[in-house]
């Protein structure tokens, strides 16, 4: 029953993943005008769809790897390298995310982190970056003894869970953000909830229990690999595959 509701699990997890990506790319294109890398505003409609692909989707991809039942069995260097690598693209589209929002920003003689997003979002970025950092001198180069390193894998798990939650969190306040900026002299304001507004939020809520939901399978003892010398219903299962 846990290996069917693991599997069921990521199923959800993959198809909210990709409706979070695709709901902000069509809110940009539709309510925005599409995307361009001129400066322009339409190169900031890069930063919340970058955003959400990077600090949401594939974070949570390479913070779920150690969950696969796979990734149990024989050598954890491989599982490793794909945990580093998904980190290594979220981080790189978050960077193009920033690099959107801060050109647009300085072309049009806008402020940079004044808002409590943006501190919120660049705070989240800092720990990302250090916590990649980390983990890869620590758990993927070969110097560091193995107390160190179970010293360390609490803390690293610990870093790992906060700065998701962080990221949903920015997530959610640029929505929020964005939608006021947008709608404050439209026609119809955000109070009306205007067509943008509803797809907005829903594109919001999507976020957050896609967010829960990773959360959920992160915390969820039965899917978490095991002590050496403890089988579980899925370990059993595999090596009944072999």
């Amino acid at each position: 029953m846990a290996v069917a509701w693991f599997y069921l699990s990521v199923l959800a997890l993959l198809s909210l993943g990709m409706m979070c990506i695709l709901f902000t790319t069509y809110w940009m294109w539709s309510w925005h005008g599409g995307f361009a890398w001129d400066g322009t505003k339409l190169m900031f409609n890069y930063h919340p769809v970058l955003m959400v692909a990077g600090m949401v989707v594939f974070y949570s991809a390479a913070s779920l790897v150690y969950r696969l039942p796979q990734s149990w069995l024989g050598s954890r260097l491989p599982w490793k390298i794909a945990h580093a690598a998904l980190h290594l693209v979220a981080f790189i589209l978050t960077v193009l995310g920033l690099v959107a929002v801060f050109k647009y920003h300085n072309e049009a003689k806008i402020a940079n982190l004044y808002s409590l997003h943006s501190w919120l979002g660049i705070t989240t970025v800092f720990l990302f970056a250090c916590q990649w950092s980390l983990g890869f001198a620590t758990f993927l180069l070969p110097w560091a003894s193995m107390q160190l390193r179970s010293l360390l894998k609490p803390v690293h798990v610990f870093f790992g869970a906060s700065i998701f939650s962080l990221a949903i969190a920015s997530v959610i306040s640029g929505i929020n953000e964005k939608l006021f900026f947008s709608l404050k002299n439209a026609t119809k304001p955000y109070s009306s909830l205007p067509g943008e507004a509803v797809f907005a939020n829903t594109t919001g809520m999507l976020v957050v229990v896609f967010g829960l939901l990773v959360l959920y399978i992160l915390q969820a003892s039965s899917w978490k690999r095991p002590e050496v010398g403890i089988t579980t219903e899925r370990q059993s299962l595999l090596h009944e595959r072999e």
